[in-house]
């Protein structure tokens, strides 16, 4: 086993305590929305960030464009993070273009939408457990290796608030970031004596492309609930992942974090 404490305190004795300077990153479905966010962010902390995407190559290379121009450091990699063997060569390819990952975002997800039990089928039910159990297990399992032997990582799963609170009609999306939580817990605990954190956000409703057809309705009564008075951005989410992956939180693991102005203070 190799002790941690040098690792993670000495980075803040010597410097900026969030800087990822020679660190690896893999944001998953990172091309647009919140995973865009946390890239550019890491990308900015001075990590090389690898920027997955499944389907959308033009969005995923306006993305990468935008990136670049900032003078970050990264690549675009392709690949279904619910696929065994997708998995591999996407870590394989990554390792070879940018360095073995030290920083794993899980964020990549799938449609959500809210119906009645009556209206879901398990083979839904089955796609959300996919991605939000399936996949960071998949990846985690691809990185872990190098992580354990550098005796540092950082595993950083995007939650929702929906399952702290418990949002009706959502089922399926619910009980699937439950499980993405208790997993989190878990592995959190097995880890941490590698010097691998394992973590948690769980932001509350931030509109990003997907919810550009949201009902105003909808809108308004959930806006009216937040002790902040006003909608998240993708930066709110992308600051917490920073810190998280940074050597300032190396004695910090186990964590669910939630990023939704208050709503779930209670």
């Amino acid at each position: 086993m190799t002790s941690t404490s040098a690792q993670d305190a000495a980075p803040g004795l010597l410097g900026n305590p969030f800087s990822l300077s020679g660190r690896v990153a893999l944001v998953t479905g990172s091309s647009k929305g919140l995973g865009k966010g946390i890239a550019m962010a890491l990308g900015r902390a001075g990590s090389k960030v690898a920027i997955n995407y499944a389907n959308n190559e033009g969005k995923a290379e306006q993305t990468f464009s935008e990136f670049q121009a900032e003078g970050l450091e990264g690549m675009l990699v392709r690949g279904d993070v619910t696929d065994a063997g997708a998995v591999q060569t996407m870590v394989g390819q990554v390792a070879a273009g940018l360095g073995p990952v030290d920083i794993l975002v899980l964020n990549a997800t799938c449609d959500q939408p809210q119906l009645p039990i009556e209206e879901y089928d398990w083979a839904f039910y089955q796609k959300m457990l996919d991605f939000f159990i399936k996949s960071p297990f998949l990846l985690t399992k691809a990185c872990l290796a190098h992580m354990k032997q550098q005796g540092w990582g950082r595993i950083v799963n995007i939650g929702s608030e929906v399952f702290q609170r418990g949002v009706p009609n959502f089922s399926a999306y619910v009980a699937a970031k439950g499980g993405q939580n208790g997993w989190s817990r878990s592995m959190s605990s097995e880890l941490a004596r590698f010097g691998i954190t394992v973590n948690m956000i769980s932001p509350g409703w931030i509109p990003v492309e997907r919810h550009e057809n949201d009902p105003q309705e909808a809108k308004d009564g959930y806006i009216a609930q937040v002790p902040a008075g006003r909608w998240g951005v993708p930066q709110d989410v992308a600051g917490a992942v920073v810190y998280l992956a940074s050597p300032a939180a190396g004695f910090v693991t186990g964590q669910n974090i939630c990023v939704n102005g208050g709503l779930t203070v209670a």
